[in-house]
């Protein structure tokens, strides 16, 4: 089996890149071997900012049982590995929604420059509300879906609308700059000094996460090979916003009250598992569940074996089953 992937790993690192992360294979066709509808689009914000967004929606003669609004992570987008997981959801009958935030993907902004957190919230909601107002759509439950810092920007948009959504996914989620990684005193204080001055300037230290979150060598090829990926070092002006946030974040889990269930890996070095055991404690949600999986890095839904994206996709799907009777 291990010579198996090995070979596969060298065949990839052969070739110079898919034009999708999952070979050759048109999109249009791919999507009708899996039976689900896609379509790409692109939604001007009320700040007038153009986003790209995309739909995985269930084959036509099946209607959807929940509407779910995903967000990627920093520095990734909505067109390559992300996309499996909406795909998957759409095979078991479920809409799904997506954009590529400010600065990331196709959408518009300086590559991995978020200067405000707080409008990103307000884009997403702009464009999850918007998709509810179709009247494919109504009555039907909505969930959000978030990766790593989408899903502290999950939680973000619970705060702004608490009634908007009937649960939330969280998987890895950015809810706190885990002690571990944080950068000590005064390196915080000189990081928040010079971004005044020079928000934009690529120039925080940090390795390639992407070899930090994917387990499994052929994928991490197949990852590095995103044409969209950003690959620069992190901008000081993002960096502090993300600090920013997730500081008052973790102030603020105690108020976090719709459903959720979090999901992580208890080797992710990227963000901390026991950051979302403080979750599930402090949240004061009725209906809370965590699964923090042995061994698993932070790129749950791809970058594990087969194997244990099928146990974390199941997971998730028993839990939105429950939800969607």
């Amino acid at each position: 089996m291990e010579e198996e992937g090995e070979k596969q790993h060298q065949k990839l690192l052969q070739s110079s890149s898919y034009p999708y992360y999952w070979g050759y294979t048109p999109e249009s066709e791919y999507y009708k071997q899996n039976q689900i509808k896609s379509t790409k689009s692109t939604f001007t914000t009320p700040r007038n900012l153009t986003l790209f967004t995309r739909s995985w929606l269930p084959n036509p003669t099946t209607p959807p049982r929940a509407l779910i609004f995903m967000i990627h992570g920093y520095g990734n987008d909505i067109s390559w590995t992300f996309q499996s997981t909406p795909i998957f959801l759409a095979q078991m009958g479920f809409a799904c929604f997506s954009l590529d935030l400010q600065g990331h993907g196709h959408s518009q902004g300086l590559k991995a420059f978020v200067p405000s957190v707080d409008l990103v919230v307000q884009d997403c909601l702009s464009f999850f509300n918007s998709v509810k107002k179709d009247s494919n759509f109504f009555g039907l439950p909505c969930f959000l879906y978030g990766e790593s810092m989408g899903g502290a920007i999950s939680l973000l948009i619970h705060f702004a609308d608490p009634k908007g959504f009937q649960g939330a996914i969280l998987v890895a989620p950015m809810c706190k700059i885990s002690d571990k990684v944080r950068p000590k005193w005064p390196i915080p204080q000189i990081l928040t000094f010079l971004a005044k001055f020079f928000p934009t300037l690529p120039i925080v230290p940090t390795p390639d996460l992407l070899y930090k979150s994917v387990k499994v060598d052929h994928k991490k090829v197949i990852a590095q090979m995103n044409p969209l990926r950003y690959r620069g070092k992190p901008r000081l002006g993002t960096v502090v916003e993300l600090l920013r946030v997730t500081d008052i974040l973790s102030r603020k889990l105690c108020d976090v009250e719709l459903p959720f269930i979090v999901l992580h890996g208890s080797a992710d070095v990227v963000t901390d598992p026991e950051v979302s055991r403080e979750l599930y404690e402090e949240a004061r949600s009725d209906d809370k569940t965590i699964k923090v999986f042995d061994g698993m890095m932070h790129s749950l839904l791809f970058g594990e074996t087969d194997e244990n994206v099928e146990i974390v996709r199941n997971d998730i799907l028993q839990w939105l089953n429950a939800r969607c009777k």
